[in-house]
Formats: C-alpha cells, sequence, structure tokens
C-alpha cells in the first residue's frame, strides 16, 4: 500500500539548519535504502506560492503569503507499508525528527486495489 502523508505545521520564516538539515537527511536516506520512503519534498514559505480555488463557476487566485492559516504545508511524502497502522508508526516516528506539526496520512489509490470502497465506481468514471 501507498500512503501519501501531508506534513502541516507553523510556517517558518527562517530556514533549517544544518543539523536539522543532516537529521532530515539521515532519515530520508535510510527511508529511501529500506524502501518505505517512495518520494518526499519541502515546501518553501508560502509567501513564494499561490492558491487557487473555484467557487460557483469562478476561479480566484491569491498569492501567498498565507496569513489568514494557522498552518501551512511543510512538505509531503509517498510511503510504501503494510497497512495504515504501519504507516501511522512511519508518521510518528518522522514527527519525532521533525518537531510540532501534524501529519495528514491518506491512503493513494491503485488500480485494482479491492481496498478502496469507491474503487469500481472511479474505474467505471475513468473509463467513461
Amino acid at each position: 500500500m501507498r500512503f501519501l502523508s501531508i506534513y502541516k505545521t507553523v510556517e517558518r520564516m527562517t530556514p533549517p539548519t544544518q543539523e536539522e538539515i543532516a537529521t532530515m537527511g539521515k532519515l530520508i536516506d535510510e527511508g529511501m535504502k529500506a524502501g518505505w520512503l517512495l518520494a518526499t519534498e519541502g515546501c518553501l514559505p508560502s509567501s513564494l506560492g499561490a492558491r487557487a480555488r473555484r467557487a460557483n463557476g469562478n476561479i480566484s487566485v491569491t498569492d501567498g503569503p498565507f496569513a489568514e492559516t494557522k498552518e501551512v504545508v511543510g512538505g509531503f511524502a509517498i510511503l510504501k507499508a503494510n497497512s495504515k497502522e504501519e504507516a501511522i508508526q512511519l508518521v510518528r516516528n518522522f514527527l519525532q525528527v521533525v518537531g510540532d506539526g501534524e501529519c495528514e496520512l491518506r491512503q493513494l489509490y491503485e488500480a485494482g486495489d479491492a481496498t478502496c470502497a469507491s474503487s469500481t465506481d472511479h474505474e467505471v468514471a475513468l473509463s467513461a
């Protein structure tokens, strides 16, 4: 199974320290070598980003920073795990390294995955 972990935290206005970079680099190297970490990236400050939103047929774009938000996406990871419980443990280990924040964990749909409740409806929609 693959899971998307979206890390959310209070936005920092300072870059990570060399120690933080080294600690995260070690975790990433270990995860890639062990096979449970498939991809990961950190995000630059929201001041460099934008949000696009569609409501009532209209699309609006707001440039960052996103002051109205308590937390922003700090990064993501694609995890490979044998169960949701194993993915949760991987996220716990990550939070021990990175510090305060939260991870939203979502299982990714895989073609033929019987555990996805709406997989038949999704496959029909894709083939239409």
